[in-house]
């Protein structure tokens, strides 16, 4: 079999987390919280795990034979993986643009870092807030600041109603309470 079917490709980078691309002529947004969450797993990754998986893997090619040596395979896809995710993650903080919601504070206009409850024609009421795209956590109303309904309801102030398209239609957005970290 030719190496070309089994070697790791080094551009899978964006591939880590499933998190999507950065638009292009766009910055990395993200709050202050997320900026250190990130910036913390990248020390912890150089300073703790990687050095951790690198004495395994020296310790496994001393002990000889490598080819079932299952230290040594383990501890080297593993290192792969630490050395894509600081890849990735040195990538994404080298362009990351911070932005401190607490400034809005106060404020009733949509801007990135609010926290917007609002509610659809059905009645449903959500509370959302937004942040970056490497925030996010919709499980926990944790949205992308490029998501649809983020993008139908930045600017938007208290009080209006955005229209907001969806595989299934138009749905209208009523903007029930916007909210910043004081900080």
């Amino acid at each position: 079999m030719s190496k070309a079917f089994v070697k790791e490709s080094d551009d899978d980078d964006d591939v880590d987390g499933a998190l999507p691309a950065i638009p292009a002529g766009t910055k990395n947004y993200m709050t202050p919280a997320g900026h250190k969450r990130l910036k913390d797993e990248l020390l912890r990754l150089i300073d703790v795990e990687r050095p951790e998986v690198v004495s395994i893997v020296s310790w496994a090619a001393s002990n000889g034979d490598r080819s079932e040596n299952g230290d040594y395979i383990y501890g080297k896809r593993r290192l792969r993986e630490i050395d894509r995710r600081i890849r990735f993650l040195t990538k994404r903080l080298d362009v990351a643009e911070v932005v401190d919601p607490s400034a809005h504070h106060g404020s009733d206009q949509i801007y990135f870092g609010a926290t917007v409850t609002y509610e659809n024609q059905a009645g449903e009421e959500f509370t959302v807030t937004i942040v970056g795209i490497d925030e996010l956590d919709p499980l926990n109303g944790k949205i992308s600041w490029i998501s649809p309904v983020a993008r139908a309801l930045i600017k938007a102030r208290e009080g209006d109603t955005v229209v907001l398209k969806t595989p299934a239609g138009v749905d209208e957005l009523t903007i029930l309470e916007v909210s910043y970290p004081a900080h």
